[in-house]
């Protein structure tokens, strides 16, 4: 399962959000407002910027929304 790091107000997370809904693929929803996942994520990624997307099982970190459409694309 994939994990996704986003601000509910954000709108590139919300389109990742809305193809991952609209492909049917599950994965974890981690909202930054907690300031634990803002820590994680910041450990992960190494700076405060959503979305960022990690699929654990390949090793692949990612930011920026068109990439991580494009990734989901090849994986699917």
């Amino acid at each position: 399962m994939f994990d996704l790091y986003i601000m509910e107000s954000c709108p590139y997370c919300k389109k990742v959000r809305a193809f991952l809904d609209e492909k049917g693929i599950e994965y974890n929803k981690i909202d930054i407002a907690d300031k634990k996942n803002e820590e994680s994520l910041i450990t992960l990624g190494g700076k405060r910027q959503v979305p960022f997307f990690v699929d654990k099982e390949r090793n692949i970190q990612m930011y920026e929304s068109n990439d991580i459409i494009e990734y989901l694309k090849t994986v699917i």
